[in-house]
């Protein structure tokens, strides 16, 4: 290489603007993929929100519909116990005239 030559130095300015230019398209490559890389995750994250979302109801609707279930259960057991202890309770005799003791003993102050 000679350094006075200028067909060299003109050659080697060619090819370092070249290389620029493969630098700076290799830039606007990196640039928009990162840009693509960007939207499908952004797109990613909100399909998975919606599928969250979407999950997350069904759940809620399930879980609510079995609570609903569950506490009709109950209640129709708690009447049931109810009305079966008031049954029982028309077989259990009266004692009126002790019932009257008893009070007119409470009124009177035990005498």
């Amino acid at each position: 290489m000679d350094a006075g030559s200028p067909g060299k130095t003109m050659e080697d300015t060619g090819v370092l603007q070249h290389l620029l230019e493969i630098e700076s398209q290799a830039s606007v490559l990196v640039d928009d993929a990162r840009a693509e890389a960007d939207k499908r995750i952004k797109t990613a994250e909100e399909q998975n929100r919606l599928r969250y979302d979407k999950q997350y109801q069904d759940l809620v609707q399930k879980l609510e519909a079995e609570y609903l279930e569950q506490v009709q259960a109950v209640r129709a057991e708690y009447r049931q116990s109810l009305e079966e202890y008031r049954k029982s309770l028309d077989f259990i005799p009266l004692d009126r005239a002790a019932f009257s003791a008893l009070v007119s003993q409470l009124l009177t102050g035990g005498t």
